[in-house]
């Protein structure tokens, strides 16, 4: 019988147990690792009467129940007013653009700029531009266009929303940041939180939009959207008012005072405070928009400059503030302001944009904590009797913001209480928020999470605790140092048995 030493052995031995070790390591305890794919991005350009705003959001490449689980990544804000002020100056509005576009290219990794989604969604300040004027309103939207194309994202659109669009989007926005659709549970998964839907509460430069979710009947069908998200249908009502922004709601304020007063040098306005005045000209400040042609005198020269002069008389701003309002000739059961269909406000809202500025200006002014429209009536009566210079030492505002504050909150109180039928008890149901959690609350992060239903979704890479390649690898070297193992035994054994045999 053959005998092999203990040094014969031992390195075939060795050999053998290393190769078991490894393989036994690679193989046996072996599990599947999900590897997420790489961040998506989407850049929307929110293309507002008074001023453009880049978002940039970001989100999984896997989706949520075909949506993104949206977060804002950055934001920047271009430089004088919207692309619709840039109507007859070629070249402006697209030039504006391009400080947001370059610091986009600095935010989103370069590894995904061709797969970044753009949009650019103008809102009502190309709506009246391409009421007055449509041959330039497409020559600014093809002038942007060109813009965005020049740049290495993917555009999609470059396009004027519709109004139900913007309240739409800001309606998602509000719900979405407010974990109302999904939230990330503390077992580790997305789950769906089973919570009411609240309303929002929109006020921009030309319009303001009113959105909720209803389960009466809307009589007028033009009033109602279906909004998939998340796996959930919601049917929601939602009205953009044309021409009841703020910046145009104050156009109409003041053509409203020259058509009583007469087109004269002077003009007395009770909403601005005392002690302010400023000079305007007739066409561009006041009678050149669409939202005044009602106010517009037969004749007048559009270069005729006026002065302004504040009053600050509370009762008369009031006054005048109703009388921009209209509530004839309803053909539905309830309507709001124009003969407008509205089913009753219910829940809770979130109102944002001009609305937010404004209740924080009186809040801060008059040193009210506003929780009712009562309370709001009372601020307004200490706002409204200040002079300018008592509005700006008091929260260090320029004289730009502060003259507007007492008629834009006579309007916000007026809107709130005769058109959408607010009342003491129902108005705290009103929260005013500019962000949410960081994220700017408006049209379009809610814009971004309908889009992404589009997005084709990046399943999880299924990998080993090592990466593919070097784990086939180590696993080859640990099999052919057990076949080298098993070798060297087997050679050394027959070595031995030869000596054995000789002897």
């Amino acid at each position: 019988m053959s005998r092999l030493s203990v040094a014969q052995i031992i390195p075939g031995v060795v050999l053998l147990l290393l190769s078991a070790v490894g393989i036994l390591l690679l193989v046996l305890p072996n599990r599947d690792v999900r590897i997420p794919p790489e961040s998506m991005y989407g850049i929307v350009l929110d293309a507002g009467s008074s001023h453009t705003s880049l978002y940039i959001y970001k989100w999984p490449a896997d989706k949520q129940n075909g949506t993104g689980i949206v977060t804002q990544h950055s934001e920047c804000h271009a430089k004088g007013g919207g692309i619709s002020s840039y109507a007859g100056v070629p070249g402006g509005a697209a030039e504006s653009l391009k400080a947001c576009l370059d610091q986009a290219m600095k935010d989103i990794p370069k590894s995904r700029h061709h797969q970044t989604l753009l949009y650019l969604g103008a809102t009502a300040g190309m709506r009246l531009l391409k009421i007055v004027n449509a041959t330039e309103s497409d020559r600014v939207l093809k002038e942007v266009g060109n813009k965005l194309r020049s740049y290495p994202f993917k555009l999609k659109e470059a396009t004027i929303l519709s109004g139900a669009e913007e309240g739409a989007y800001g309606w998602v926005t509000v719900n979405y940041l407010n974990e109302n659709f999904v939230k990330y549970g503390f077992v580790g998964h997305w789950v769906n939180p089973g919570k009411r839907t609240i309303g929002a509460l929109d006020l921009g430069g030309a319009s303001t939009q009113i959105t909720f979710e209803t389960s009466e009947k809307v009589e007028d069908s033009r009033e109602m959207k279906e909004l998939n998200l998340y796996g959930q249908v919601h049917r929601v009502y939602t009205h953009s008012f044309l021409c009841y922004g703020q910046d145009q709601f104050l156009k109409k304020l003041m053509a409203h005072l020259i058509k009583t007063q007469g087109a004269k040098p002077l003009i007395a306005h009770p909403c601005y405070p005392r002690n302010f005045s400023m000079s305007i000209k007739l066409g561009e400040d006041v009678f050149d928009s669409p939202c005044t042609k009602s106010f517009r005198p037969a004749q007048f020269d559009p270069q005729m400059s006026i002065t302004v002069q504040g009053t600050g008389d509370n009762h008369n701003c009031f006054s005048i503030v109703q009388k921009i309002f209209s509530f004839d000739n309803c053909s539905y059961s309830k309507c709001s302001i124009d003969g407008v269909f509205q089913p009753n406000v219910r829940g809770n809202f979130m109102a944002f944009s001009a609305y937010f500025f404004t209740y924080r200006y009186i809040s801060q002014l008059s040193n009210i904590s506003i929780t009712s429209i009562s309370q709001m009536e009372k601020a307004l009566e200490l706002v409204c009797n200040m002079t300018i210079s008592e509005m700006t030492k008091r929260i260090k505002q320029p004289e730009k913001y502060m003259r507007r504050v007492c008629a834009v909150s006579h309007y916000i109180q007026f809107l709130l209480k005769q058109a959408y039928k607010f009342n003491d008890a129902s108005f705290p149901s009103i929260s005013f928020q500019e962000k949410v959690g960081g994220t700017s609350v408006g049209w379009a992060l809610g814009y971004m999470l309908i889009l992404s239903n589009m997005v084709p979704a990046e399943s999880f890479a299924l990998t080993k605790a090592l990466p593919a390649g070097p784990w086939a690898c180590i696993l080859f070297l640990f099999i052919a140092l057990l076949f080298i193992g098993v070798g060297y035994l087997l050679i050394t054994y027959k070595k031995t048995r030869t000596k054995e045999g000789m002897v």
